[in-house]
């Protein structure tokens, strides 16, 4: 895992020096808000409906155990004992003061973390796979690349004030676990033919009002070559990129508006001139980034306690099946723990659930942690014969819900709880079906199904991608909940297809119900998930059962006809 060095530690003293003097002059009235603002949003502090949040930078979603303690310290001492995470793989406080902010980045340094560009018009956190670095079916870990990408676009004096906010996200995997075709910059590590490291770049993925699925800008980029490409897009974006209007000032305005073949001829012509000026300096960063994600040293040691787990407990073999992954050292696997009792705020951990997390990744799990786009947390790395104790504990903290990739592992944005953006709620939403689908006891008959909830058009919940989405509106008042079909933020990225007319905060959850129990009655076997089914037979039976009341007033008008 990588270690900040003298000019890590310096630049972020500096920073954070800088910022409690802008803190001290908003506080004595030498700062408005309005002046004030441009500056905290630079260090992730937002004004939300009910206080400040601020939003700190898990770089890649890698934590280490110490950095996961004092995160639970953050939230015992200036919030209310819980932290929120995000689908930006970061965690959010939505209950600090604003005194307490500059105390609380230094607490943030001291284990090397951070809020710089959380916010902003800026190159935010740089996503990645949450498996990195432990999956069966990695071609390379990505962590290395992001942290590249990370130290290169930090305080880059050229793309501090792009035309809008700008995300990429990064995979060594080809099965895409980190929604690289919803980004403004997807890397996808790859071989060519002849075996050849390097990657394949999408440009001009992105949801909010206006959702698009990335384009391939370069389909194989050698390695060596990464950071000038990546200059150069988002040089061309900075010059092209519309500051007229928001709504349209995302690199995926700006592709659709110039055509994916003019926007690489002039990436290219970019990539020639700047080229040039990268003088291997950035591979050698990058070999000394590597050699710090060496994978940790596992051990051999049979796996006859989880076997024996397995047989004996029905409740952790349960567990097992769900929230295992495949992991590339025999003997080993990934474990993603749920955020998502049902009935509970998805993405919420109490600073007593961080601590426990942070005890069993130090104990059990080559003291590594890794937060999920999901609103997850993952252990990694985890040896079979330690998962009976792990799923002990966990269980004892209510932490050991088994339903990673069911219909209530549910994304969920904070919705009008706490945005001052959202026009909707959302979690009320997400703790009402993941309750309904407990209750019935379903869930598990219903297999893989990822549902997403966004409570306005900026879909932070990412519902366009959702097998089921949703998206909160506010009509003439009233919460109207619309619903999409078919998404998926994976290699086959596709956007949902809306349903038809949405339904009240009360109806929703019954929608929800009888589009599960359309699919259950279609689908042809077990084995067949919602989206297969969907791919399949399209949306005309999911909106026959959403809408009853049409179905039955189109066969009397079609009997009137007769």
């Amino acid at each position: 895992m990588y270690r900040y060095n003298d000019f890590d530690t310096a630049f972020l003293a500096e920073r954070n020096a800088q910022f409690r003097a802008q803190v001290a002059r908003r506080i004595d009235g030498s700062l408005t808000e309005d002046e004030f603002r441009p500056l905290r949003l630079m260090n992730g502090l937002y004004l939300q409906l009910h206080a400040y949040m601020l939003r700190v930078a898990i770089p890649y979603g890698t934590l280490r155990s110490a950095q996961m303690r004092q995160l639970a310290m953050i939230a015992d001492k200036w919030d209310k004992g819980y932290g929120h995470f995000t689908t930006r793989q970061n965690i959010q406080y939505n209950w600090p003061k604003l005194p307490d902010v500059p105390d609380i980045l230094d607490a943030l340094a001291e284990v090397e973390l951070h809020a710089i560009q959380t916010s902003g018009n800026t190159i935010r956190n740089v996503t990645a796979d949450h498996f990195a670095g432990a999956a069966a079916d990695e071609i390379a870990d990505p962590r290395p690349v992001a942290e590249l990408l990370r130290q290169w676009s930090t305080d880059h004096p050229e793309f501090q004030f792009l035309p809008r906010k700008f995300k990429f996200a990064v995979t060594g995997s080809p099965n895409d676990r980190a929604v690289t075709r919803a980004h403004d910059i997807g890397v996808r590590m790859i071989r060519n033919a002849a075996g050849e490291p390097g990657y394949e770049v999408l440009v001009g993925g992105g949801l909010g009002r206006t959702p698009m699925i990335g384009k391939v800008i370069r389909d194989f980029l050698p390695k060596e070559d990464l950071l000038p490409y990546m200059e150069a897009i988002v040089s061309v974006y900075n010059t092209l990129g519309r500051r007229d209007n928001k709504y349209k000032a995302r690199i995926k305005i700006t592709v659709h508006e110039n055509g994916i073949d003019t926007m690489r001829e002039k990436v290219e012509a970019r990539f020639a001139e700047i080229r040039p000026l990268f003088t291997g300096v950035d591979q050698q960063m990058l070999a000394g980034i590597e050699a710090q994600f060496a994978p940790p040293a596992f051990r051999n040691a049979p796996v006859t306690a989880y076997d024996e787990a397995r047989k004996a407990d029905p409740v952790f073999r349960a567990w097992a099946d769900t929230n295992l992954a495949l992991h590339r050292a025999e003997g080993y696997a990934i474990v993603t723990v749920s955020l998502k009792k049902h009935g509970d705020t998805p993405g919420d951990a109490t600073s007593d659930q961080m601590r426990l997390l942070a005890d069993l990744a130090e104990k059990y799990g080559h003291d590594e942690l890794r937060i999920s786009h999901e609103q997850n947390v993952i252990l990694p790395h985890v040896h079979r014969s330690d998962l009976p104790a792990i799923h002990a504990a966990l269980k004892a903290a209510d932490l050991a819900t088994a339903n990673v990739g069911l219909i209530s592992d549910i994304i969920a944005c904070p919705g009008m709880d706490y945005c001052a953006l959202a026009t909707a709620r959302s979690i009320p939403v997400a703790q009402e079906i993941a309750q309904r689908f407990e209750d019935l006891k379903l869930e598990h008959d219903i297999g893989p199904l990822k549902l997403k909830i966004s409570g306005c058009i900026n879909a932070c919940g990412h519902h366009h991608v959702g097998h089921i989405g949703i998206l909160g509106l506010d009509r003439a008042g009233v919460e109207n909940y619309q619903i999409t079909l078919g998404g998926d933020g994976t290699e086959e990225a596709s956007l949902g297809e809306r349903t038809g007319p949405g339904f009240a905060y009360d109806e929703i959850t019954d929608a929800i119900e009888r589009i599960v129990r359309a699919y259950l009655d279609l689908r042809e076997d077990e084995d067949e998930t919602f989206l297969m089914a969907y791919r399949r037979v399209g949306a005309d039976p999911f909106k026959a059962a959403l809408y009853p009341e049409d179905k039955a007033a189109k066969k009397e008008k079609a009997e009137a006809h007769a």
